[in-house]
């Protein structure tokens, strides 16, 4: 019923219900009031009056029913309308007009936001909440359910507010952006991107959340139209610069980039190698990219060409900082979808032939001024996104780490500075200090070192430069293209003899006439070249592609590479753990296949056992197959953090054979808690189950680990669904499906209790007292069903077969209900243990003789009293049904009869003495007392004679 109120008194009354915060009320209102409570009307009082503190979640719902015009039905009595029903009609318009209701006008130019009434409200509410309440994170719940309505909404949502909540609320709450949400979103592009990055990499423990905060502030942050110059460009827009390019913002993260790694090179090398770049976004589920394909050339173009910046400008002359410098050009190379670089440690192990790939214009002496200015502008050689500036970074920076791991320590960019110049007598100079160097510093007596040397400094003369016709005197293009290769050789032969290789000295020298490799640097070659083709595999199948390679060319060397040899075993089984993922669906990205190299380089390889129970249904059931899988891992050193895990590697001391039996155990018990967990995930119980008590039980104590007490208690936490796959046999378990279940979850908590380390034995107690309860509920409900089974059997046989007085041979009951049930709760024991008796009693025990002869008494009562044709008064019985609580225990009910005779002339007599027995009753008692004698000796049944002589005695 609506209220009969003029229309400035609803007016008034809508503001008192939007100052109260009575969206209920206002919402039934306006139901009823639409003609004058439009909706333009309601958003401006609830823009003006409704509380700013008032959480989202209250009256969102109403503002998406006001923008439909559809309200549930309401009525609108129970709104308290006194507070206007005492002012009169001239009152009400005052206060009407004095009322200062906030227009629905966002701040800005937002053409669509202007066209829509609703748009403008939640702009405008937005601004509010934060600027009065300060409340950021009420905002989502606010504008979420409107992303649809207006595309203004989604990017203040996502561009803005996204942004300025993950920097201020999640990612850096310790020193939050000091701006309101139309502050920020009104700040020039290089203060917002120096703003939400303030804190990025500030700290050392920050590092690993580089990538993140790109990801999640600048990804979204640059989905803002009013941020790109305009749209269309042509794919060459990619070689635009930066500063002038597209998008200026984007420009602004790049310098922020490149002077992050002049400054702070950890920072740099971090974000590029975390970070995809743009197109690597997180919008929180809020939308997708909507960039097209020209700003995505240009976003991945200029994001490379600020990577191959950033290496030049890393000053530290680290091998720490030229590992990261590497990493740089890796990502950039992979950025361009040019061919993966193999890893600094491998690459400078295989020195790889780069010089061919390197064009001239790129080796100009001139370039060198690139690498210290304009570093992001398009008309920069050394940073264009193309693959011979590529390689040439990738020469200068494995020639940088060459000379710096072996004591003669100089940056990037003095390596490039001695490629690009190629000055003969610094050349010279940094080769005689690299040499003499490695001979003061080093003491190695092995062969395969002073090769390593060797290939070295004539790999950093030419680059690895393989064309046989060029003359040795040819300069080349490396940090010592000007040196002669002959000053070379006879540097490298004086080290030789300095340090009595005089077999290795004679072989290369002397012996061989083609410089031939010794068995130590064939062995090398070997591996190396080995585990390149298995890097380039496709196919884990090691009988097809790059796997097979791999497996010819360790087999087509057995003396050589002999199969006692450890990096020999290390490679047969990485091959083995390659193939056994071939039996298997894997995919570790999204739309990307698995490819061997992956497992190599993977910092976590015993984590792919989990992609594959997730992606294979019903592998948990294979988990011999997976253990060995897991085994292969260990033995193959991907488990052991190296350099050169799967490649060569000396024979293991005592130490590490320890260690691998560790390993391999600790990778067991981990295989073995993800094969519970997977069978839990596919609602296979029975299966999670006995893998806990048959492999998870049998730890010691002693061996914990992080991985097996979780199993075993997230198996006691499970509960059947209706997805859970059913039992195949019951065994000697309860045939009580819920009660078997909790038993069985009770046990695997009782094993996450004795493996489990200290601090957490509180959480598990307490899943394992609720499942005691349970399991007590139960069993508890289980007695109540079967006592109410049996005391309804007892009644229906009681009512079918009553008789007037007690039946002869009838069996004495001296236990009353209440007696049962005090004797059942002062018994004593365990829920657990009461409940697997009471099963094993019910299962196991037949029929008993006192039940057969209570049965055919009652059915011999039945048809004796069928032949009487004479009238006769019944006799009410009572049957009392109880579970024994000791005894056979069988919970059977026995019949405790009670007369009570009633007189001819009506009269109840109760428990006192009967009348004489008739002649017709004297007959049933005949008949009746014959049956009895003949099976009630059996239960020691009291003879009729006796039954009545102990009536005569009572009375």
């Amino acid at each position: 019923m609506a209220l009969l109120l003029s229309p400035p008194k609803l007016v008034l009354l809508a503001v008192h219900l939007a100052v109260k915060a009575d969206i209920d009320g206002l919402a039934a209102l306006a139901a009823h009031h639409g003609a004058i409570l439009r909706k333009e009307l309601l958003l401006r009082i609830i823009l003006t009056y409704l509380p700013e503190a008032l959480q989202s979640s209250e009256y969102v719902s109403f503002i998406q029913q006001l923008e439909r015009g559809a309200f549930p039905e309401k009525e609108t009595k129970n709104i308290d309308s006194s507070v206007v029903g005492g002012l009169t009609e001239d009152e009400a318009r005052k206060r009407v007009k004095k009322l200062r209701l906030l227009p629905l006008t966002a701040p800005g130019d937002i053409a669509e936001a202007a066209k829509d009434v609703t748009t403008q409200f939640l702009l405008c509410r937005a601004y509010r909440v934060d600027e009065e309440a300060g409340l950021l994170t009420e905002l989502p719940a606010l504008l979420t359910p409107f992303l649809d309505h207006a595309p203004c909404i989604r990017t203040l949502m996502v561009s803005t507010l996204l942004p300025l909540l993950r920097r201020n609320c999640e990612y850096h709450t310790e020193r939050p952006i000091s701006y309101t949400l139309l502050g920020f979103q009104q700040l020039p592009d290089e203060v917002a991107v120096n703003l939400l990055l303030s804190q990025t990499g500030s700290r050392e423990e920050d590092l690993p959340f580089v990538g993140r905060d790109l990801r999640g502030l600048i990804g979204p942050w640059l989905l803002n139209e009013k941020r790109w110059k305009g749209r269309g460009l042509s794919p060459a827009a990619g070689q635009d610069s930066a500063k002038t390019g597209l998008c200026p913002g984007w420009g602004h993260v790049l310098t922020w980039l490149t002077a992050q790694a002049a400054s702070s090179w950890k920072v740099a090398v971090n974000a590029i190698a975390q970070w995809e770049g743009p197109s690597d976004i997180d919008l929180g589920g809020l939308g997708e990219n909507w960039l097209g394909d020209e700003e995505q050339i240009y976003l991945k173009q200029t994001y490379a060409r600020a990577a191959l910046a950033s290496a030049y400008l890393i000053s530290d002359a680290s091998t720490e900082a030229l590992e990261g410098a590497y990493e740089l050009v890796a990502k950039t190379a992979t950025l361009l979808d040019q061919d993966p670089l193999s890893p600094l440690h491998t690459a400078v192990g295989m020195l790889p032939p780069l010089a061919q790939q390197i064009t001239d214009e790129v080796t100009f002496a001139r370039n060198a001024t690139y690498m210290r200015n304009d570093l992001l502008d398009s008309s920069n050689i050394l940073t264009s996104p193309s693959p011979s500036p590529v390689v040439f970074l990738q020469a200068v920076i494995l020639s940088a780490f060459i000379l710096t791991r072996s004591g003669c320590p100089i940056s990037v960019r003095r390596a490039g500075d001695l490629a690009l110049f190629q000055d003969e007598r610094e050349q010279k100079s940094e080769a005689s200090k690299l040499i003499h160097g490695i001979v003061n510093n080093n003491h190695k007596t092995d062969d395969r070192f002073w090769i390593k040397v060797r290939n070295e400094v004539l790999w950093l003369r030419d680059w690895g430069m393989e064309d046989e016709s060029v003359s040795p005197d040819t300069p080349g293009r490396g940090v010592f293209g000007q040196v002669k290769r002959e000053f070379l050789e006879v540097e490298i032969l004086k080290a030789f003899l300095a340090n009595n290789r005089f077999t290795l000295a004679r072989s290369i020298y002397e012996d061989s006439p083609s410089a031939p490799l010794s068995k130590k640097i064939l062995q090398d070659t070997i591996y190396n070249t080995a585990m390149t083709a298995y890097d380039n595999a496709s196919n884990p199948n090691r009988t097809r592609g790059g796997l097979k390679k791999c497996d010819d060319i360790i087999k087509a060397f057995p003396k050589t590479a002999e199969k006692s040899l450890p990096a020999t075993q290390r490679i047969e089984a990485l091959l083995r753990a390659t193939h056994a993922l071939s039996e298997y669906r894997l995919v570790l990205k999204q739309s990307e296949p698995f490819t061997p190299v992956v497992l190599r380089v993977h910092p976590d390889p015993v984590s792919i056992v989990g992609k594959i129970l997730e992606q294979n249904p019903k592998s948990y059931t294979r988990i011999q197959d997976l253990l060995d899988l897991g085994t292969q891992m260990v033995k193959a050193g991907l488990t052991t953090p190296s350099p050169k895990r799967g490649g060569a590697k000396l024979p293991s001391d005592e130490e590490d054979k320890q260690q691998q039996a560790q390993e391999l155990s600790l990778v067991e018990r981990r295989i073995t808690a993800l094969t519970i967990d997977a069978a839990l995930a596919e609602d296979d119980f029975e299966t999670a189950y006995s893998y806990v008590v048959n492999r998870v039980s049998a730890l010691s104590p002693l061996e914990t680990d992080e991985y097996s007490w979780k199993a075993a208690l997230q198996t006691g936490k499970y509960r059947r669904t209706a997805k859970t796959l059913r039992p195949t046999h019951l065994g000697t378990s309860s045939a009580n499906v819920e009660i078997r279940h909790l038993e069985q979850r009770i046990d695997c908590l009782s094993t996450a209790l004795r493996i489990a380390p200290p601090p957490t034995l509180q959480e598990i107690l307490n899943a394992f007292r609720r499942a005691e309860e349970e399991l007590d509920a139960a069993i508890k409900a289980e007695q109540e069903e079967e006592d109410a089974w049996d005391a309804a059997g007892d009644t229906i046989q009681g009512h079918h077969h009553g008789h007037g007085s007690t039946m002869p041979g009838g069996f004495e009951h001296h236990h009353t209900k209440s007696h049962a049930h005090v004797h059942k709760h002062a018994s004593g024991g365990t829920g657990a243990q009461q409940s697997r008796g009471r099963q094993q009693q019910t299962e196991e025990a037949p029929m008993s003789l006192f039940d057969l002869s209570r049965a055919s008494v009652l059915s011999a009562q039945k048809n004796f009293s069928a032949l009487s044709s004479l009238s006769l008064h019944r006799s009410v019985s009572s049957v009392s049904s109880q579970h024994s609580g000791s005894g056979t225990g069988t919970g059977r009910a026995s019949l405790d009869q009670s007369t009570i005779s009633v007189g001819s002339d009506g009269e109840e007599h109760g428990h006192g003495q009967p009348k004489r027995a008739r002649k017709r009753d004297q007959l049933r008692e005949a008949a009746l007392g014959s049956l009895v004698s003949g099976v009630g000796w059996l239960v020691g049944a009291p003879a009729p004679a006796q039954h009545q002589s102990r009536d005569g005695d009572s009375d």
